[in-house]
């Protein structure tokens, strides 16, 4: 039975967007591991508070991937 965790900074991606990961999460397992596991594949979202994620000693912000995400586009 796979189990795949999805850790998110809160406030970053919204409803449709999670529910999107999950589903491509699940294809992506099935076809790794065949159909007969769908029914057994779990895939959990994790969401940490704002500002209680850190990269490199520094907390991260939901406004601070917010930000970069705008630089990237």
């Amino acid at each position: 039975m796979p189990l795949v965790d999805i850790q998110l900074i809160e406030g970053v991606f919204d409803d449709s967007q999670k529910r999107r990961m999950i589903e491509d999460v699940t294809e992506a397992m099935i076809r790794i591991e065949g159909e007969a596991l769908r029914g057994v594949t779990w895939v959990r979202v994790h969401e940490i508070a704002s500002g209680e994620w850190a990269i490199g000693g520094k907390p991260m912000t939901a406004a601070d991937v917010k930000t970069a995400q705008a630089e990237t586009a």
